[in-house]
């Protein structure tokens, strides 16, 4: 089998210990996705894998094995992205260090909340889902930006859940 990281079969290390993470920035030279705290604390290495949001540094490669990985390269690989686009428009970023991980854990948001996945701040577990400002809050606690720059980025998530990204 082969991992598919953005698009492309990848076969899997020899070396069951290798973290996707590590496969991707050292060996595939996949640079966008962040070496952050490297224990799963600050959400920097955030790709999709299947479409749901995981922490790379803490998935071995060999996890991934069959699977199809996006990272922040393969969401922007036809132009830029919505969120990627919101993010500038919004000024989402500062050093921008966390933007990747901000970005894919985004997308892989604004799915579970359209395939109405409740957070732990869903007031009405029953009613269509809907994404507020607090929502937004909750569901990217797992992504820090020590820069300040959380206003800017639920601006942006906020604008293309909306529909009014560029």
């Amino acid at each position: 089998m082969a991992i598919t990281i953005n698009g492309t079969p990848v076969d899997p290390p020899a070396d069951a210990r290798v973290s996707l993470l590590d496969l991707m920035r050292d060996r595939l030279h996949l640079t966008g996705t962040k070496i952050g705290c490297n224990q799963g604390a600050c959400g920097a290495c955030t790709v999709l894998i299947d479409g749901q949001r995981a922490l790379s540094c803490l998935t071995l490669a060999v996890q991934a094995d069959g699977r199809a990985v996006t990272t922040i390269e393969g969401l922007g690989a036809e132009g830029l992205h919505p969120l990627q686009q919101a993010f500038l428009d919004h000024d989402g970023f500062q050093c921008g260090y966390c933007t990747p991980g901000q970005i894919c854990a985004a997308s892989a948001m604004l799915e579970e909340v359209a395939a109405g996945m409740p957070s732990y701040v869903t007031r009405d577990l029953a009613a269509p889902a809907r994404l507020t400002r607090e929502e937004v809050r909750e569901r990217m606690s797992g992504n820090l930006c020590r820069c300040g720059a959380h206003n800017g980025i639920i601006d942006a998530i906020m604008a293309v859940a909306e529909g009014q990204a560029a």
